[in-house]
């Protein structure tokens, strides 16, 4: 499975960006795709995940700014996020695993099998 990111630029705080995260192919049916965010020094941060049934969750720092959503018919997965703030800095990376829809909403499960190359976002 090979992930593409796109949609990452630089906005102004307050602002809005949508990333977007084509997948490749999945062998089945139920898989679960998700966004991460990363800066220099820092342990990679869940952002939201998407499974293929529709189930979002999000985490605590962007929960009522940031939307995730998945088009299966395009296994793409797009995150809207709005009123950005400097925090909101960082490389964006896209996972994607074949997982059941528990496992996807436990925001505690980091280990994707695949992963984009990332895209950046800067908010300034």
């Amino acid at each position: 499975v090979q992930l593409v990111e796109s949609g990452g630029g630089s906005v102004q705080t307050g602002g809005t960006l949508r990333l977007s995260c084509a997948a490749s192919e999945f062998a089945t049916s139920r898989y679960c795709m998700a966004w991460f965010r990363q800066t220099p020094g820092k342990q990679r941060d869940r952002v939201a995940s998407v499974h293929s049934d529709g189930t979002t969750v999000y985490g605590d720092s962007v929960k009522g700014r940031f939307t995730a959503s998945l088009d299966n018919t395009k296994k793409t997965v797009y995150l809207q996020m709005s009123s950005l703030t400097p925090e909101d800095t960082a490389k964006y990376l896209c996972a994607a695993k074949p997982r059941t829809v528990l496992t996807c909403r436990r925001r505690d499960v980091v280990d994707f099998g695949y992963w984009g190359q990332g895209t950046q976002v800067t908010v300034s």
